[in-house]
């Protein structure tokens, strides 16, 4: 706090003003254009696509984080999807009767 009613205390020191500077982002062309020769020579391909070949080591090693339901959870997650299309297919249903029979009093002489 006191360095903040001093400024000159803080020449040289550079402090985040934004977002852009906490998640050290490019904040200039210059540091921009640093950052990508430097990604080029480590030979990262962090863009989309990649290589065929490492798609299939890429495949395995995605599957090995994801957490497969038991059984009882997915007996349980079957059901509440049933019955929410049950209730779904019911409204629909009703909203159409209802609809069809105003309809069919505006229409009817």
């Amino acid at each position: 706090m006191a360095d903040e009613k001093h400024p000159e205390n803080l020449v040289g020191v550079s402090r985040p003003a934004g977002k852009r500077q906490v998640s050290k982002a490019a904040t200039s062309t210059a540091e921009y254009a640093a950052r990508r020769v430097a990604k080029e020579k480590s030979g990262g391909d962090e863009g989309p696509g990649g290589s065929v070949a490492t798609f299939l080591p890429e495949v395995v090693q995605e599957m090995k984080k994801v957490i497969w339901p038991t059984a009882r959870q997915m007996v349980v997650y079957t059901a509440i999807v049933f019955a929410f299309l049950i209730v779904l297919t019911a409204l629909v249903s009703g909203i159409d009767f209802l609809a069809g029979l105003g309809v069919e009093k505006i229409l009817t002489p």
